[in-house]
């Protein structure tokens, strides 16, 4: 902003010097060639007149005492002071006295200055006539010439004729004056530009520095540092008060932020001791009903519905209590990985084999396309089957019966598991909700595995500690497709993952990443471009 200000106030000083510059110029041309035009004017007029009463009161009649008398006028007026260059006599057309063009100067002759029109209008009034003309400063190849004034009269000697009476005035004083005055102003103009983009600089420095402090200590906030507040609050004018606004605000946001922590830690609180403490009661119950589960077939019909209820719904409270204990680690930040060597998949076939039964009765058919090669990265067995057993019974769930496609990709930096179905699919909102605590895409659609909606959650925090991440993919009647991206290694950042999310059914669709989660601490040295470490049974290529 601040280079801004000044390119476009050297730009506008610019122009206006340059306007003004050429405006002061003209203006003293002008006035210098009028006063020296008025000078030249009185000056001849009085030389005229002079040589006109010489003349005039002559009273040589022979040619020689004629010529004799035009060449003394000619000197004395070169010799007289004037400011004249030289002053030529020339004889009129009709003139039979013989004259010599006459000029003190070498090599200049009256035709050299006097234009023809400049003779046609001396000859026509009475009045001196005035003409500009360049004149030469020397006869070489160069041809330097500099300004120059004619003025033309007639004389009439008695007993003679009429003749030309004309003076070369010079104008190379005026002319070095106007370089001079010229070049004083381009000197000015110079001092005054640069006078401009230091004050201009100076002015926007002390603007832009408090809105510059403002901008970083608002990026600073921005990245968590509530601590952060910018200096020069003190004062009335307009930048103490965005300080002390930005400072006030500031404030307020910590405070927010520091009660909705204590809220947010309340809850988690919360949640996790009445997890905890549903957990004795719940076996107790458990163990109830499954002494009367067991002797359902001895209870009247109305009692061994009752008893079945009853266990399927223990079934799902305890799920649910299991699920708010994992989130209430997470939030804890309480949740570790159990880190081994796994072959990715070992762990699809044995969530195939689990939901096989569902499949069957959803009547959905599972297909896996596996690499044949081994497809090994460092995982937390458990987290990940539990992370595809998620992903595979939803796509079962929503599939309307139509195939489900799980596949298995790698490459030298990462693995990953595309599970696409071809049922209802999602709508770009329910996508940006998808991974939302106990939110369901359609809260009435009845569901024959219970569910608690902490299933994509509990997946994408399972992802996010693994250094991984998890895409989501839909279009209504197109069906969704999730993939789930592991890096083979602790500290590989994986910049593209091996798969597509749409999966191997390209149809089009919107695809909504839910953002690359944080990678744990890459340890010291190169990035790892390849699986180190493998044993020869193990190379993934």
């Amino acid at each position: 902003m601040q280079v801004r200000v000044v390119t476009s106030a050297v730009a506008l000083g610019v122009l206006a010097v340059a306007v003004l510059g050429l405006y002061l110029s003209f203006s003293v041309r002008d006035g210098l060639f009028d006063q020296r035009l008025d000078q030249i004017e009185r000056e001849n007029a009085a030389v005229t007149q002079d040589v006109r009463t010489r003349l005039a009161a002559t009273a040589a009649t022979q040619t020689g005492e004629q010529q004799a008398l035009l060449r003394d006028v000619i000197l004395s007026l070169s010799a007289g002071g004037s400011s004249a260059q030289e002053y030529f006599l020339r004889q009129a057309p009709g003139q039979q006295l013989p004259l010599v063009d006459s000029s003190s100067r070498q090599g200049l002759a009256v035709g050299d200055v006097v234009t023809p029109e400049l003779r046609a209008a001396t000859l026509a009034t009475e009045d001196q006539v005035l003409q500009s003309v360049p004149i030469p400063v020397d006869f070489t190849e160069s041809g330097a010439e500099e300004p120059g004034v004619v003025v033309g009269a007639t004389v009439d000697l008695p007993s003679a004729g009429i003749f030309e009476l004309y003076s070369l005035y010079s104008l190379a004083s005026e002319q070095e004056t106007l370089r001079f005055v010229q070049r004083t102003l381009a000197l000015g103009a110079v001092a005054i530009l640069a006078m401009i983009g230091l004050l201009t600089w100076t002015v926007t420095r002390q603007t832009v520095a408090p809105v510059r402090r403002a901008a970083t200590a608002a990026a600073r906030l921005g990245e968590g540092h509530l601590d952060v507040r910018v200096p020069g609050s003190r004062g009335q004018d307009e930048l103490a008060t965005l300080a002390r606004t930005f400072n006030e605000m500031a404030d307020n946001l910590e405070e927010q932020i520091a009660r909705m922590e204590e809220l947010s830690a309340a809850q988690r609180r919360f949640v996790s001791d009445v997890s905890h403490e549903l957990r004795t009661p719940l076996t107790t119950i458990r163990m109830a009903g499954e002494v009367i589960h067991s002797a359902r077939d001895d209870l009247e019909p109305s009692a061994r519905r009752s008893a079945e209820l009853l266990q399927t719904q223990l079934d799902r409270f305890e799920e649910l209590l299991t699920d708010l204990l994992e989130i209430s680690r997470f939030d804890a930040g309480a949740a570790v990985l159990d880190v081994e060597q796994q072959d990715l998949r070992g762990v699809v076939t044995a969530v195939v084999d689990t939901c096989a039964p569902l499949a069957e009765r959803k009547s959905v058919f599972l297909s896996v396309d596996m690499p044949d090669e081994r497809t090994t990265a460092d995982i937390d067995p458990r987290r990940v089957e539990r992370i595809l057993r998620n992903l595979v019974v939803n796509a079962i769930e929503h599939a309307e019966g139509k195939p489900v496609e799980i596949t298995v990709g790698q490459d030298a930096r990462a693995v990953a598991v595309v599970v696409r179905d071809h049922g209802v699919g999602l709508t770009p909102e329910q996508l940006n909700r998808v991974f939302d605590r106990f939110w369901r895409a359609d809260p009435a659609r009845a569901r024959t595995t219970g569910g608690t909606g902490l299933g994509l959650a509990i997946s994408q925090e399972d992802a996010r500690l693994h250094g991984g991440r998890l895409d989501a993919w839909g279009r209504p009647g197109h069906g969704a497709s999730f993939r789930l991206t592991l890096p083979r290694r602790a500290g590989i950042e994986v910049e593209r993952p091996p798969l597509p999310v749409e999966g191997p059914s390209r149809s089009g669709g919107q695809h909504v990443p839910t953002g690359q989660v944080p990678v744990v601490n890459p340890p010291t040295g190169p990035t790892p471009t390849a699986i180190p470490d493998l044993p020869p049974e193990e190379d993934h290529r």
